[in-house]
């Protein structure tokens, strides 16, 4: 009997090492010396745009200040223009004298507008300069609209300033009132003359007191002498209104007898008299042969 014997055989089994995630790969490590000297090139590239800068700036400098001694000019002519007929060019001079020693880059050209602006009729100054060795002023006179005051002028803007004199402005209308009421004054001044202007009258003077009260005074005119109008302290275009109604209807053929009028009331006013002169008084009777 032929027997069979099977033998199994087992299989090799292999032993399998469990490798690390992911692809790595060794890298030598750089000397040490190639190490430094990629620093110290790191280092001098962000040196260099800091050092070209500076070397720019500098040379640049150098190179304004050696053009300076050729283009930079002393200031050898002054041109003053505006209409001109307080104001004369001697003084203008006098007044920059100090500042036009300098060149034409170191000039003070605000400096100079400043000290124009000083002189008392100046109103307004523009300076500047026209190279190589000029510099060119142009002046805008005050305008004098009224006295302020008893020293003192008033422009059309409202601005008081003190000329040298008054003898040559007397005929100009005289405000006066607080120290800086002067823009209220002008204002209402202005708008009084056009109510009063179709009447045939002008202002020639305007008060505003301390308590907030108006006293307006018209000048002489063909139409009799000045009478003085108490306004009071509110609604002056109302009470204008008012008088000029009153006036052109019971008024005006007796003007040359009114001194005053107060129209401080709520709704009318009160009359005040001239003394009346000596040739109105009638001449004594002469007796007759």
């Amino acid at each position: 009997m032929n027997c069979v014997s099977l033998h199994h055989q087992q299989s090799p089994v292999h032993s399998f090492k469990q490798m690390p995630r992911g692809a790595s790969r060794i890298v030598a490590k750089e000397p040490m010396s190639v190490r430094f000297s990629k620093a110290k090139l790191a280092f001098l590239k962000a040196l260099f745009w800091p050092v070209l800068l500076v070397a720019f700036s500098f040379c640049t400098y150098e190179g304004a200040q050696r053009l300076l001694l050729y283009i930079d000019w002393p200031i050898t002519r002054i041109s003053v223009h505006g209409n001109l007929s307080h104001i004369c060019q001697q003084t203008v001079q006098q007044r920059i004298g100090q500042y036009i020693t300098t060149s034409f880059f170191t000039i003070d050209l605000a400096g100079i507008r400043v000290e124009l602006k000083r002189i008392p009729w100046v109103a307004h100054a523009e300076v500047y300069r026209i190279w190589p060795d000029q510099v060119v002023i142009c002046l805008e006179e005050q305008l004098p609209v009224a006295s302020w005051g008893d020293s003192m002028l008033l422009n059309n803007h409202g601005q008081a300033f003190v000329p040298c004199e008054l003898t040559n402005y007397k005929h100009l209308p005289h405000l006066f009132g607080p120290q800086l009421a002067q823009q209220q004054v002008i204002q209402q001044y202005q708008a009084l003359s056009q109510i009063l202007q179709p009447l045939g009258f002008s202002i020639a003077r305007l008060e505003l007191r301390e308590r907030g009260s108006w006293f307006l005074t018209t000048a002489a005119s063909s139409y009799g002498p000045g009478i003085e109008l108490l306004l009071g302290r509110d609604r002056l275009v109302e009470k204008m209104r008012r008088f000029i109604v009153i006036y052109n209807k019971t008024l005006k053929k007796q003007i040359i007898n009114i001194a005053s009028v107060d129209l401080r009331y709520a709704n009318g006013l009160a009359v005040g008299w001239r003394e009346p002169s000596a040739s109105t008084i009638a001449k004594p009777a002469i007796a007759k042969n």
